[in-house]
């Protein structure tokens, strides 16, 4: 007959080929749309705890200085509860000013959640908002308290770590190539009027969100804005991470325009971040595991995912507990002990301005707390949670 397996099993394969290619991109403007949902809220409360803490900022200085030894703890644990990095910044300056006790520092750390927080603050078809919240409250509350009795103990036992005391170096004259400034200085421009826009415009429908309510009238322009609101976030967090000055946080800012510019580089972090998170986790169990084989999975090996979430979650910055909060929304049966786990082990970009100043006392920081975070992760899996 002269027929050959390829001419047989072509049409097949370019039917495959087509379907395929048809759910990928159905798959991804789904994480594309959900990744802005989520970030619609993100970018709303993230604006409103920075500029609440930007203007604070002095107030609470001033209460950690005046507040007693044995209080630190208790401060840094409220510092620490501050949705976002701005509180363990603040806890970071005032320990390399020696104004904050070790143990003050410690309780910070172990109590934040960084921008994992604004994750679990979101609201989205990938997300039981209710859930989550309980989820924030219960983390929360865990981790404060861990905090202030690590905390407590450490300063009992009069704990130091011998700072470094860092010369002053020269300024040096600034000779920033001008193309380069001012393709900076465009793109943040950008950045900040089409995120902060995009967002304002989302704003009612993300406060609807945590009701579960929305606004019929304008669905489809909220789809597109949010998918929009996804592809400029991960472009500009792509540019501002490989082309320009990275996105590393301040201890201090001159200006409004400093910390909404600062926002916008923390928001278009989360939301790249949570897209990826979304299309790994989505993929890995839809394509790759399977629902029903993966939640068995997850079943019988909680052990290992609350040692593996410490361990993402204590990794330098943010990216690493936004990764966990991120499985945690999206993974059916993931457990709450995991991201009470790294929660505890993550320091958020408070670590930066400690790493430059004190390697000795970043690290030591990040293995109590990795330890802190299996025993306390492994303590609430124990109790059924």
């Amino acid at each position: 007959m002269g027929y050959s397996c390829g001419s047989i099993f072509a049409p097949r394969l370019q039917s495959i080929t087509f379907k395929m290619n048809f759910e990928v991109l159905s798959f991804l403007f789904e994480s594309l749309e959900a990744s802005g949902v989520i970030g619609g809220y993100v970018a709303l409360s993230l604006v409103v705890v920075n500029v609440l803490t930007h203007m604070s900022n002095k107030s609470l200085k001033e209460k950690v200085l005046s507040a007693p030894k044995w209080a630190h703890s208790i401060t840094g644990a409220l510092l620490g509860v501050i949705p976002g990095c701005g509180g363990t910044i603040v806890a970071s300056a005032l320990y390399n000013n020696n104004k904050l006790s070790f143990g003050g520092l410690l309780a910070a750390f172990i109590t934040t959640l960084g921008e994992g927080s604004f994750v679990l603050l979101g609201a989205s078809s990938e997300a039981d908002v209710a859930a989550n919240l309980k989820a924030f409250v219960i983390v929360n509350i865990i981790g404060g308290a861990v905090g202030i009795v690590v905390g407590s103990v450490t300063d009992a036992f009069n704990f130091k770590v011998v700072q470094k005391v860092s010369k002053a170096k020269p300024e040096l004259q600034d000779f920033h190539d001008e193309p380069h400034s001012l393709f900076q200085s465009i793109t943040e421009k950008l950045g900040l009027f089409l995120v902060l826009g995009i967002a304002l415009f989302l704003a009612p429908g993300s406060i609807m969100a945590l009701w579960g309510g929305g606004i019929e009238s304008i669905e489809d322009m909220t789809v597109v804005a949010c998918v929009s609101l996804t592809v400029i976030s991960i472009l500009y967090y792509l540019v501002q991470t490989f082309l320009l000055d990275g996105h590393c946080h301040s201890e201090s800012h001159t200006d409004l325009k400093s910390v909404l510019l600062e926002s916008v580089i923390d928001i278009t972090m989360v939301i790249t971040y949570v897209f990826v998170g979304l299309v790994v986790a989505n993929f890995v169990i839809d394509v790759i595991v399977g629902p029903e084989q993966f939640k068995e999975w997850m079943s019988s090996s909680a052990l290992l995912v609350v040692v593996i979430a410490a361990l993402i979650g204590a990794t330098p910055g943010c990216g690493g507990m936004i990764t966990v909060a991120v499985a945690f929304i999206s993974i059916q049966d993931f457990p709450i002990a995991a991201l009470i786990s790294a929660g505890i082990a993550t320091s958020g970009d408070g670590i930066f301005p400690l790493l430059a100043n004190n390697k000795k006392g970043a690290l030591l920081i990040t293995g109590i707390s990795i330890v802190i975070a299996l025993v306390v992760g492994y303590g609430a899996l124990l109790f059924g949670l």
